[in-house]
């Protein structure tokens, strides 16, 4: 791993959660995610699954997480399954995780070897009542696709056919939306490199660059301060692209006299951060571009100032779209016989702001979480209004991550440029 090691406290503290949230003599089982085959013998890279990696840190392919805090055996209530290393493996692929340091990563002491899985389950099952298997129930799922967490839900059940079964991905849905000041510490550590990012990228834009040197720019400086990466396929959009919400292709020249829409954000220790900003090329706004800037600051800072905890999430959102509504009014982009003429399910707003407006953030760009509950302390959103005009070839979105605390919400991103004269005077310098 290319970050600094994260203290496991971070991961104790998240079992412990979980541990609390099953039922008696309950047996938890979380397979991480597989490898997937590329082309010929090649494969893609491997993505950890954010279930294990929120209970342990250990981000190595094949490993699983089995609790059973009433386990009769009090050394087996945490165990650690790993691919067991070896001489040939470790020579193509390179280190494989010990028990010792799988130890200091997770703070489970209890290292099984996969070979011994199946054997050590079993004398589990015998005891247990209850077992949480685990799947990926994010709302946003494609359901199409070949599903091998539900293939390992299935053979668990067809061994042991007679056991009560429950979902962990409904427990770890209402945990894992909730960030502890630990996982917050390291999600700051993702987004200060951001800035850093952000900070380097202003200064290095002028027109006739590509946008693809400028996501040069960004990936060399995440590598240098130890991110993994990037959170999500860098977005870097100038001129009329910025109306494409996720355009990646970032292969045209950026011209004088354009907005850029950057949208990007750096992965470490595999919390991610999320970073939207639009900015002029040649470092001056025009009055328009100025104008329409100006008017989706006032509805992101309006969603900053009513996102606390005990608001209904539809009514933040309904709040946002009536401020969204005024601000397309004061600028021109449609009319009051527009509003009073709209149709109830396709407001004439939606003409310009055709997208949400948060979500949560966290192991997952798109984190778990719901969004038609109340608002809780210590969730973490992003908040990203954006403004689309295809007739003025201009898009501008605007996102910072805003954690909730117990009367408010924290900007984590509070000490980057976001006004227009701020991003003139730091492009200037």
């Amino acid at each position: 791993m290319k970050n600094l090691p994260i203290p496991s406290k971070l991961y104790e503290q998240n079992r412990q959660r979980f541990i609390e949230k099953m039922k008696p003599n309950s047996l938890a089982i979380f397979p991480a995610s597989p490898t997937f085959p590329k082309s010929g013998d090649g494969f893609y890279g491997y993505k950890p699954d954010a279930d294990v990696l929120w209970l342990t840190g250990v981000a190595q392919e094949k490993t699983i997480v089995v609790l059973y805090p009433d386990n009769p055996d009090k050394t087996m209530r945490e165990v650690l399954v790993l691919l067991r290393p070896n001489e040939l493996l470790e020579k193509w692929v390179g280190h494989k995780l010990r028990k010792d340091e799988a130890t200091r990563l997770s703070g489970i002491k209890q290292i099984q070897w996969l070979d011994g899985f199946d054997a050590m389950i079993q004398v589990m099952m015998n005891s247990a009542d209850t077992v949480y298997l685990n799947s990926n129930e994010h709302n946003r799922l494609d359901t199409e696709l070949y599903r091998t967490d539900l293939f390992f839900v299935q053979e668990i059940m067809k061994k042991y056919p007679l056991h009560n079964y429950d979902r962990a991905a409904r427990i770890m849905k209402e945990l894992r939306c909730i960030k502890t000041a630990e996982e917050v510490a390291v999600t700051q550590t993702a987004i200060d490199i951001t800035a850093k990012a952000f900070d380097r990228v202003m200064k290095f834009i002028k027109p006739g660059v590509m946008e693809f040197e400028i996501e040069a720019e960004i990936t060399h400086e995440f590598l240098r301060n130890r991110a993994t990466g990037h959170a999500y396929g860098c977005i870097i959009a100038s001129g009329d692209r910025a109306r494409t919400l996720h355009y990646e292709d970032n292969n045209e020249v950026c011209k004088d006299g354009e907005l850029i829409l950057m949208d990007f954000g750096a992965e470490y220790g595999h919390y991610n951060a999320d970073l939207t900003r639009t900015i002029p090329v040649n470092g001056k706004f025009t009055e328009r571009q100025k104008e329409v800037y100006n008017a989706c600051l006032a509805v992101h800072n309006h969603g900053k100032s009513i996102l606390k905890p005990g608001i209904a999430f539809q009514d933040y959102v309904k709040s946002i779209n009536a401020e969204m509504e005024r601000q397309l009014l004061k600028i021109g982009l449609i009319t009051e016989e527009d509003v009073k003429n709209q149709d109830p399910d396709n407001p004439a707003f939606k003409r310009y702001f055709y997208h949400g407006v948060s979500h949560h953030l966290g192991l997952v760009v798109h984190d778990v979480g719901s969004y038609t509950d109340v608002v809780k302390e210590g969730m973490l959103f992003t908040i990203e209004p954006g403004i689309y005009i295809e007739e003025e070839q201009m898009g501008i979105r605007i996102e910072n991550n805003i954690w909730i605390t117990k009367d408010g919400n924290e900007d984590l991103f509070k000490n980057i440029p976001i006004t227009v004269e701020d991003i003139e005077a730091h492009m200037a310098r």
